[in-house]
């Protein structure tokens, strides 16, 4: 099935913001690293605690979540090579790297690898991989290589892309609670998981010399 929103206008003529979803954003003085998750909330699930998380206290970051019952987030979805709202585009276009968080389909824990910042995305998988978790590199339809991909949009033209599947995301609740309630008790493979990703892009950073 496809998208209800071909783009973000048609979004906001018929949905309502603060009530079925809301945006929001922290632009840093100093970082040019965005964490991004476009499909927050009740869209793709945890991909907002994620970001959130992973952008620390210094790094930007970008969220829409959607509010709606159980079932009815899908409709919010608008795709990554056509989502144009204005305030992330403005972010991404400002950022040097960037990194956006998606939810997959999937009862194995694995993160798919993607986006066109191959040596961030390799830098990323690896990290994630000393730590433990399972990861493989994105099949065609997930693998963000697109240069309209919002991940791709920055000033190197280039970004990462994570698809998180549902069984990984849920290993980070507690309980597997991944209701908005829920999901503001995270699990220390939460904590792992973000940290790895971190080192990833650190090491990624400190070798091209911009850590």
């Amino acid at each position: 099935m496809g998208d209800l929103y071909n783009s973000y206008a048609e979004l906001a003529s018929g949905q309502i913001e603060g009530i079925d979803y809301q945006r929001s954003w922290r632009i840093s003085a100093f970082s040019t690293l965005l964490h991004l998750a476009i499909h927050g909330g009740g869209i793709e699930t945890g991909t907002s605690e994620l970001a959130a998380a992973a952008s620390g206290d210094m790094h930007d970051w970008y969220t829409l979540d959607g509010f709606k019952a159980a079932g009815s987030n899908d409709e919010l979805h608008v795709t990554s090579t056509r989502y144009d709202e204005p305030q992330a585009l403005a972010m991404v276009r400002a950022a040097s790297h960037v990194v956006s968080w998606h939810g997959a389909a999937g009862a194995t824990a694995t993160t798919y690898l993607g986006g066109l910042d191959y040596n961030l995305r390799d830098q990323i998988g690896q990290s994630l991989k000393e730590a433990g978790f399972t990861v493989q590199l994105a099949s065609e339809e997930l693998n963000g290589n697109d240069p309209q991909n919002i991940c791709n949009r920055g000033t190197r033209g280039m970004g990462v892309q994570l698809e998180l599947t549902t069984a990984q995301r849920t290993a980070f609740f507690v309980n597997g609670d991944m209701t908005r309630t829920g999901r503001k008790s995270t699990t220390p493979a939460f904590t792992a998981y973000v940290a790895a990703v971190n080192a990833g892009i650190t090491k990624c950073l400190v070798t091209a010399g911009q850590g």
